[in-house]
C-alpha cells in the first residue's frame, strides 16, 4: 500500500525510487572527497569482460565483485591502452600510452619475457604510486609486475617496484606463466625444447652421413662424427631439462628486493599474497596507503586452490575466476574490519581482455569477451582492449551508477594523483583524464573525445565519441588476420604461433585502404563495416580519424589549442 504522503504527490512506486536514485546522486555529490583517502587498487590478468556476473554473465558466481558494482559506479567503455599486460600495465600506472615510454614491442610475444632481460619501465617514468609515495602515503604492491627488474647488472634493480614508488612488494618479477606449472599453453618453453630437438636431430643427421664417410675409408670425418654426436646428444638432454631451467630462473618470488621462493610454490601462491594484502590493509589502516594487488588469476596456467576446484560451470577457467571473486571479498572484508571502508576508493579491473588463444585438450582456458570481437593480444579490436571497470567510495560516488561513456586505465593515473593531494608531472604528456568528475555525476561526458588503440607501436585503430550525433565511430588501419575467419581468433595463424596471440605487423595482419569503420553503439561487435553508402559522412569521418593520431605527439592536441583527444 502506497503511503499518504506519496499519494499527496501522486508519485507511484517507479517515479519514487527514481526520486530516491536521484537524492542518493545529489548527496554523493554534496560530500566532497576526504583529504588524503586510502586507493584499494585490484587488477586481474587477462579476464574477459564478460566473465563477470554485473557485466552479464550468468554461468559463474561472482557475488562480490557483482556487490562492489552494485555499491559504486561501473564502466561499460572502459578501455586498456594496449591488449597485453606489459604494455598495458605501463600506461595504467604512468597515465601514458606505452609508445611514450618505450614499453611497446612490435614484434614476437610483446611484454617482457625473461627476468634476466635488461628492459623494463624507465627510471624517469612516474608512476601514481611515485606521487603518493612523495606526498606520504605508504605504498604496497603485491602480485604481478612484469615490468622489468634491472638495468646493466643483477643488482641495480633500476626497473623494480621500489624505485617506481611501491614501499612494500611481494610478488612475481614477471607473472604468472604455464611454463612455471610446466603446463599447456607455454609461453617459452615448447619453443625452446623444439628448437633444441630439432638442431639436435639435424646434427645428428649430419652425424649418421659423417659415419658413411668414414666406412669408406676417410678416417678424418671420424672425429666429425664424435662431434656431431655428442652435440647432438647434448641438445637432446637439453630439450628435456629446459623446461625446469625456465621455470626455476623465470618463476620466483620477491618481497622486496630479495628473492624468498625460487621455483615458485605455485600451489601456496595464493594463500600467501592473499595474507600479505590482509597484513598489510591491517597494518596500515590508520594511516594513508595505496595497495596495489596485482591478481594472478586468471592467467594460465590457473592455479586453484582446492576449495574451488570443479565447482563452475566452466572447468579451470571458470574455478578460477571464482576463486579470484572469493579473494576480492576477503580483501573487502579487511577494509571492514579496519574501519576504513568509508574512507577507501576501491578499483576493480583487468589488464586486457581475454585470452582466445588460451586452449590445452581441447579445453578453452581464457575468458569471454561478452561478445565484443578479438581478444588478449588482437590489436585493437574491442574484445582485447574493454575491460571491467568498478570503483567503490561510500559516500563520493554514486551507488549503482552504469556509465557508458569512454575511459581509459590512464585515467587511473590522474584520478589518483588528484585525489591524493598531488600533482600532475608538466614535463611530459599525460595521456589519462581525472575521471572523479564523470564518476561523481559533475559532468555527463568523459574527457576523452578521441582514444587510440596501438599494437606494439603500429597505430591498428582509434574512436571517435562524436558527440554532435551522439555517435561513436571506430576505424581500423590494420587488422590481424583471423585464423579460422571470424573467430576473432589468430590460433591457426602461423604468423602468431611463437607468440600465441595475434600479430602486431608483417604477414599475419592486413592493412586497411580505406580503413574499416564502424559505429559501436549500433554495432558493438564490430560485425558490419560501414561504407560510404551506407554512412553520407563516411569520408569525414575517416579524415577525422586519420588526421587527429598525427597530433598525438605534439603538446597542442592537449593544452586545449588543438583538437580535445
Amino acid at each position: 500500500m502506497t503511503s499518504p504522503s506519496h499519494q499527496s504527490l501522486g508519485l507511484g512506486p517507479v517515479a519514487i525510487l527514481c526520486v530516491l536514485q536521484d537524492l542518493q546522486l545529489l548527496t554523493a555529490l554534496l560530500l566532497p572527497p576526504p583529504s588524503r583517502p586510502n586507493f584499494l587498487i585490484i587488477m586481474a590478468d587477462d579476464l574477459g569482460f564478460g566473465d563477470l556476473g554485473c557485466y552479464g554473465n550468468t554461468t559463474l558466481r561472482t557475488p562480490n565483485i557483482d556487490r562492489l558494482a552494485e555499491d559504486g559506479v561501473r564502466l561499460t567503455q572502459h578501455l586498456a591502452a594496449a591488449s597485453m599486460c606489459t604494455p598495458s600495465r605501463a600506461a595504467f600506472l604512468t597515465g601514458r600510452y606505452p609508445v611514450r615510454s618505450g614499453m611497446a614491442s612490435t614484434w614476437g610475444p610483446r611484454v617482457l619475457q625473461w627476468a634476466a632481460g635488461a628492459a623494463g619501465l624507465p627510471p624517469e617514468e612516474v608512476t601514481f604510486a611515485r606521487v603518493l609515495q612523495e606526498r606520504g602515503y605508504t605504498t604496497g604492491l603485491v602480485g604481478k609486475w612484469h615490468l622489468g627488474l634491472s638495468c646493466s647488472s643483477r643488482s641495480d634493480l633500476c626497473h623494480h617496484p621500489l624505485r617506481h614508488g611501491f614501499a612494500h612488494f611481494l610478488g612475481l618479477p614477471l607473472g604468472m606463466m604455464g611454463d612455471c606449472a610446466r603446463a599447456e599453453p607455454s609461453e617459452k618453453r615448447t619453443r625452446l625444447e623444439q628448437g633444441l630437438r630439432w638442431v639436435g636431430r639435424g646434427l645428428a643427421a649430419m652425424a649418421a652421413i659423417m659415419a658413411s664417410i668414414t666406412l669408406a675409408g676417410r678416417s678424418w670425418a671420424l672425429w666429425a662424427v664424435l662431434a656431431l654426436g655428442a652435440t647432438s646428444a647434448t641438445l637432446e638432454v637439453g630439450s628435456r631439462v629446459v623446461g625446469g631451467a625456465v621455470a626455476r630462473l623465470d618463476c620466483f618470488l620477491m618481497r622486496g628486493a630479495n628473492v624468498t621462493q625460487q621455483p615458485l610454490s605455485l600451489s601456496r601462491l595464493t594463500p600467501l599474497l592473499l595474507r600479505e594484502a590482509e597484513d598489510f590493509l591491517q597494518r596500515h589502516a590508520h594511516a594513508p596507503f595505496l595497495l596495489f594487488v596485482s591478481l594472478p588469476h586468471v592467467h594460465t596456467p590457473l592455479v586453484t586452490s582446492p576449495a574451488f576446484q570443479g565447482r563452475s560451470a566452466h572447468r579451470r577457467y571458470g574455478d578460477n575466476v571464482e576463486e579470484m571473486d572469493w579473494v576480492v571479498g576477503r580483501l573487502l572484508s579487511a577494509l571492514d574490519r579496519g574501519g576504513v571502508a568509508d574512507r577507501t576508493l576501491v578499483y576493480f579491473t583487468s589488464d586486457n581482455g581475454g585470452w582466445l588463444e588460451a586452449r590445452a585438450g581441447g579445453e578453452q582456458l581464457g575468458g569471454w569477451n561478452g561478445g565484443f570481437r578479438g581478444g588478449k593480444g588482437a590489436g585493437g579490436w574491442e574484445g582485447g582492449v574493454r575491460v571491467p571497470g568498478i570503483f567503490r567510495f561510500p559516500g563520493i560516488l554514486p551507488r549503482g551508477r552504469v556509465l557508458a561513456e569512454p575511459t581509459s586505465l590512464m585515467d587511473i593515473f590522474p584520478t589518483v594523483v588528484r585525489l591524493g593531494g598531488g600533482a600532475l608531472p608538466e614535463d611530459r604528456v599525460i595521456d589519462g583524464r581525472d575521471l572523479l568528475p564523470l564518476l561523481r555525476g559533475e559532468t555527463p561526458r568523459s574527457a576523452h573525445n578521441f582514444l587510440f588503440h596501438y599494437c606494439g607501436d603500429v597505430l591498428h585503430a582509434a574512436r571517435w565519441a562524436h558527440r554532435e550525433r551522439g555517435k561513436l565511430w571506430k576505424v581500423h588501419f590494420v587488422t590481424p588476420v583471423e585464423d579460422p575467419p571470424g573467430s576473432g581468433s589468430c590460433a591457426g595463424s602461423p604468423e602468431s604461433q611463437d607468440a600465441m596471440v595475434c600479430a602486431c605487423a608483417g604477414g599475419g595482419v592486413t592493412a586497411h585502404d580505406p580503413p574499416l569503420l564502424f559505429e559501436l553503439t549500433s554495432d558493438p561487435g564490430e560485425a558490419r563495416p560501414l561504407t560510404l553508402h551506407k554512412e553520407p559522412a563516411f569520408n569525414t569521418i575517416l579524415q577525422a580519424l586519420s588526421v587527429v593520431p598525427t597530433c598525438l605527439l605534439h603538446a597542442s592536441c592537449y593544452d586545449g589549442s588543438g583538437v580535445n583527444v
